[in-house]
Order: structure tokens, then C-alpha cells, then sequence
């Protein structure tokens, strides 16, 4: 599921909206408290690349001298020598740091004389801002696998309350076949011959088991999540999850959107498993989305987790100090 088209509020700079076509931002953003205009933006005209720098008289001495890569002989220039003097010194020799990146003449790998970065850096090699939706910074995957495993456990506390004497009948009808696998293993025998099957109440008594854990795990985090995105674990670990269009309750459709993505395929545990292999590979999504690293449960409620920050203390108050209001 596609976030629409529309103007957002740009997740790496909260200051900010821009235009969102559906598969990427599109055109110069607009102060965050400005009128959209209706529809995209127009489209920018191209960059005009500025005209050739024309090569100058100290050209040929350059051609000679080591490429922008390598410091050219003579730099940095010795004590007294002023820069663009001395030997090995041409257009083409200095180091970077120039107005355009390096000195007037200076050409990069690959690039043309008078050649400069275009505005915004689009594609230079530096490593872009990690995005703040809401000014707030995005979870890190070890604290939601943390907050993860602390709401499993929670989850594990409430099964064995509520499905253990489920799970004791099943483990019962399932007790004649594993102590003749154990006892043969013990002797050596590896036939399934005449193995004594399950009783015919383990497949009903399965399915009320996964029934009953899908049921605990719904009551368990829907309602939690709709009021404040924050489940037991999430509160503990300090993160929340909130919905990328505004800094606002999930709300109870959207938080039971973003379960039933991981939570119903439990039902599915009766099939070979399916269940669980659909839930790991959920579980393993956010380390393949760059950049807001959602899983596929946020994907489909269109939710980002992000960092709670910490609450100021404010120092406590003493009466005694202020001076009494009754007039002496």
C-alpha cells in the first residue's frame, strides 16, 4: 500500500512540506505553514551548466603535474611562497577547497573545466541526513526487537494462565507417540512401524490453542497501540509508533490494520508452520527499508516507530522561599 499523492510534511525537515507523486518527493519544498498549491508542483527548468573555463597559459606546465587526486609538487606552498607560485603550481595541481571545489581552473574525476556542484549536492558522496518524522528520531532495530521480545514474554505469561490446561491436553494426547520415538532411539531402532498415532482430540484441542493465543494477542496490543502507539515493550524500550501523515493516535482501525499483518497469520501456525515463517519475514522487513526502516505491519497502516524523548524534570517547588501574599 502507496502513500497517495499529495504534499506532505517533509520527514527530513519538519519545517518543510513537499510533493509526493507516489513513488518519490517531487520539486522544491514550501514552508510547512504555507497554502499548497493545488496538484504537483511545476516542473524546474535544467540546471544551465556554466561555460568552459578557457584553459590559461600555465595549462601545458600543468599537464605534466600529478592529478587532483595527488597533491601537486610544491604544495603546500613553503614559508614566504604565496599559493599559485612555485614549482609543480598550475590550474589543474591544488588540493580541493576552492569556491568550487578546488582552485579556478581545478577539474575533478571526470568532470569539465569551470565545473561546480549543483545546488543541493544531489548525488555527491556524502551520506544524506537520517529523516526526523515529526522532529523525532526513527527507532533503532535493536530496541524494537527488544520491545519485541519484552511483549512476547508478557504474551507467554498470559498463555500459560489462560491456555495451559488447552495445552496440557494436547501434550497428553500427543504423549504415547514420543515415548515410542524415545524408546526406539534408545534402542537403536529407526522404523515408524506401528508407531501409536495422536488421539483424535490433538487436532481440535490445536486449534483452540492458536485460536485463544491470536485472541490474547489482539486484546493485548490493539487497544494499547490505538491510545498512545505504545504496547508494554514499547513503553519500556521507549519507543512509539505513530502515523507518518501526522504526530497523532494510531486511532483502533489503524492499530488493528498494523497487527493483523503480524498477528493473524498465528492462525496459520496449523499449516506446517506457514504462520510462523510469515511472521519472521515481517519481523526481518524494517532491515531492508531505507530510510524510515518500517516493517511490513507499518507499511500496510502507514506508521513509522520513532524515539520518545525524555521529559525534562522540572525542579521541585519550595513555598517557603516565596514571600507570603498577606501584607505584614
Amino acid at each position: 500500500m502507496s502513500v497517495q499523492p499529495g504534499w506532505y510534511v517533509d520527514p527530513a525537515d519538519t519545517e518543510t512540506r513537499r510533493y509526493w507523486d507516489g513513488e518519490g518527493w517531487l520539486g522544491a519544498p514550501i514552508p510547512v505553514d504555507a497554502t499548497p498549491p493545488d496538484g504537483p508542483p511545476p516542473v524546474e527548468p535544467p540546471p544551465v551548466e556554466p561555460p568552459p573555463v578557457p584553459a590559461t597559459s600555465a595549462a601545458p606546465a600543468a599537464s605534466a603535474t600529478p592529478g587532483p587526486a595527488t597533491a601537486a609538487p610544491g604544495w603546500p606552498p613553503q614559508q614566504g611562497q604565496q599559493p599559485g607560485h612555485g614549482p609543480g603550481w598550475g590550474p589543474q595541481a591544488g588540493p580541493p577547497g576552492g569556491p568550487q571545489g578546488g582552485p579556478p581552473g581545478w577539474v575533478p574525476p571526470g568532470g569539465q573545466p569551470g565545473w561546480a556542484p549543483p545546488a543541493g549536492y544531489p548525488g555527491w558522496p556524502v551520506r544524506p541526513p537520517e529523516p526526523r518524522p515529526h522532529g523525532l528520531a526513527l527507532a533503532g532495530y535493536g530496541r524494537r526487537f527488544t520491545a519485541r521480545l519484552i511483549d512476547f514474554g508478557v504474551l507467554l505469561a498470559l498463555n500459560v494462565v489462560v491456555n495451559g490446561w488447552f495445552i496440557w491436553r494436547w501434550l497428553q494426547e500427543w504423549a504415547p507417540y514420543w515415548q515410542e520415538i524415545f524408546r526406539r532411539a534408545a534402542r537403536g531402532d529407526t522404523s515408524a512401524d506401528n508407531l501409536p498415532m495422536p488421539g483424535e482430540q490433538a487436532g481440535p484441542l490445536l486449534v483452540v490453542i492458536l485460536l485463544i493465543a491470536t485472541a490474547l494477542w489482539l486484546a493485548y496490543e490493539v487497544p494499547a497501540m490505538a491510545s498512545g502507539g505504545q504496547t508494554i515493550g514499547k513503553r519500556v524500550m521507549r519507543i512509539r509508533a505513530v502515523p507518518i501523515a501526522a504526530d497523532q493516535p494510531l486511532g483502533f482501525g489503524r492499530a488493528l490494520s498494523r497487527w493483523s499483518t503480524l498477528g493473524l497469520p498465528t492462525l496459520l501456525w496449523y499449516c506446517v508452520g506457514l504462520g510462523l515463517v510469515l511472521q519472521l519475514v515481517d519481523a526481518l522487513s524494517p532491515l531492508f527499508d531505507h530510510p524510515l526502516r518500517r516493517a511490513l505491519h507499518d507499511k500496510r497502516a502507514q506508521t513509522v516507530v520513532v524515539e520518545v524523548p525524555e521529559t525534562p524534570v522540572s525542579a521541585p517547588s519550595n513555598d517557603r522561599d516565596q514571600p507570603s501574599g498577606d501584607t505584614p
